[in-house]
């Protein structure tokens, strides 16, 4: 088979870290490729050094496309060549139109230079038809969900004529629908001639959808498998992303679960902007100490909003219910008073919400914390400093020091960040909205690890997660949400993905099913309409 891509003996090195040793990489035409590897193993560096974000003489190696050596000294060369990168985090303008995103830069123009913007609409018509996105080319990026948009980078690359197109972590931000829609394109675009490489964490869709894996570690080349091979399996990658076997992929626990210590009664949470539009609807919920509770549910079934409008109204207006800590009613109607409650919620978006990327990890470590280390009105530094070196050591945040910047983290690590500054609060009821989003299974399973140490010291943990499996593996209980009520409750023993499903999936006014004996209320539906992806800002759900 003719190769496209030969990459050899790259080396990459970054003040005081060496990202990528001797690594070689050979992708195949018309084939789809996946890498894989844990975060900072060296996979994104490696797609930056192809795409000439890290330009020719900044590293050392050669890099053979088509079959000529290539040297590439910014993303506008390789675009030339016919390589096309789609980051994680979306390049898109959000006020501007579909149609002005996808010719952004390399614009369609008319007579004397001009932009003939009916060329470019119908031109944009043509290439979302070919996606499969069926919006009007006028429409402001803004106001679709992040399944759509990542459709239109797929489009803006096809008007670049791509020839080998590169998307880390496509799926990483999708629903299971978007998801299989945006895998059968790339197996349409397989198709039509076009190579394609994918970086992943999701091992279900690389052994789905991959012709070979790469697997990268530690900055270097570990294997490359053809996955029609038997002996491809998940447990194979595993080992090769983090050089052991996990014999589980969750971590053991014995539970000891305790009283009750969140209790939450008749919760209903109305739109921000939207009034009479009902988004929680008379929700109740507990947790007991020692206990991991999950909540699943569809997307739009209003998950983070549940959580954002317990701590601190952080979502929601004209919201009625009690919350109750250890069967005492508590003000959770600021941020501080939740907190002062001992409840901490860890955003499912760490980089826009969780963190200061532009800080070191001393001050995010200590941010919601400050309180506990000011006296006289000055910030003890030395304590600060000492706390968040603590925490480095104990979650294993892998930096030589918390002087770095966040921003400079894998996401693995980033995200036990968050958990440090909440931990650091003490709490004793710790909310993680999709604690594993966009990490690898390595660190997926230090996460699992210190939520059980959580739970083993007292605490009451709950998970929001959008994947079922991980919520089977990790909690006691789960409740599962639909169109914003709980729509019933299971102990992880009787849960299965079936059971769990059908629940997520109830009609708005169905009667709702009776568990452990109880009949769960169906709640107030007047009013109630759907969430949409867009009217719901700041969550996916």
């Amino acid at each position: 088979m003719n190769q496209i891509l030969q990459m050899r003996s790259i080396t990459k090195e970054f003040p005081g870290v060496k990202a990528l040793e001797d690594v070689t990489l050979t992708v195949n035409a018309g084939e789809i490729h996946a890498i894989c590897g844990e975060n900072g193993a060296g996979k994104s560096t490696l797609m930056k050094v192809l795409s000439g974000v890290y330009p020719h003489g900044s590293y050392k190696g050669e890099i053979i496309f088509e079959g000529e050596e290539v040297r590439f000294s910014s993303i506008n060369d390789s675009e030339a060549k016919g390589i096309v990168i789609i980051h994680q985090e979306l390049a898109l303008v959000p006020y501007l139109s579909i149609a002005e995103n996808i010719f952004l830069g390399n614009e369609v123009k008319g007579a004397g230079g001009l932009i003939d913007w009916n060329k470019a609409n119908h031109q944009a018509n043509q290439l979302m038809e070919r996606v499969g996105l069926h919006e009007n080319p006028i429409t402001p990026v803004s106001q679709l969900g992040v399944g759509k948009q990542q459709l239109i980078e797929i489009a803006k690359a096809l008007s670049k004529e791509v020839k080998l197109l590169i998307l880390d972590e496509p799926t990483a931000a999708l629903n299971d629908t978007d998801s299989e829609h945006l895998l059968d394109l790339i197996r349409q675009l397989q198709k039509d001639g076009i190579t394609s490489i994918i970086i992943s964490h999701k091992l279900n869709e690389i052994a789905e959808i991959a012709d070979n894996t790469t697997i990268i570690r530690d900055g270097r080349t570990i294997e490359t498998m053809d996955m029609s091979d038997p002996t491809a399996t998940q447990e194979r990658m595993i080992r090769g992303m983090v050089g052991r076997d996990l014999a589980h992929r969750f971590p053991e626990r014995i539970p000891e679960i305790g009283e009750p210590v969140l209790e939450v009664d008749n919760w209903t949470v109305y739109h921000p902007t939207q009034p009479g539009r009902m988004i929680i609807d008379n929700a109740s919920f507990n947790v007991r100490a020692g206990e991991v509770v999950g909540i699943a549910g569809l997307m739009g079934a209003g998950r983070t909003e549940l959580a954002m409008s317990l701590f601190g109204h952080s979502y929601g207006r004209n919201i009625t219910g009690q919350v109750k800590m250890h069967g005492q009613v508590v003000d959770t109607s600021t941020v501080a008073g939740a907190v002062n409650a001992s409840i901490a919620y860890c955003t499912e978006d760490r980089k826009r919400f969780g963190l200061n990327l532009l800080d070191d990890i001393r001050h995010n470590i200590s941010a919601a914390g400050l309180f506990k280390l000011v006296k006289g009105g000055w910030i003890n530094s030395n304590e600060e400093l000492k706390i968040a070196e603590e925490y480095r050591a104990s979650l294993n945040i892998k930096t030589p020091t918390v002087m770095a910047l966040v921003g400079k983290l894998s996401g693995g690590n980033q995200q036990k960040v968050v958990l440090s500054k909440w931990l650091y609060t003490d709490p004793e009821v710790l909310i993680l909205d999709e604690p594993t989003r966009g990490i690898d299974v390595g660190a997926k399973y230090e996460i699992y690890t210190i939520i059980n140490r959580m739970v083993a010291a007292g605490k009451a943990v709950v998970v929001i997660s959008s994947e079922l499996p991980e919520l089977l593996g990790i909690c006691d209980r789960i409740y599962t949400l639909a169109f914003g009520r709980i729509t019933g409750e299971m102990p992880v023993a009787e849960a299965t993905p079936h059971a769990l499903m059908e629940l997520m999936t109830l009609e708005r006014n169905a009667e709702l099913p009776v568990r452990n004996g109880n009949h769960v209320e169906a709640g107030r539906t007047q009013g109630a309409e759907e969430p949409s992806d867009f009217e719901l800002k700041g969550s996916n759900r």
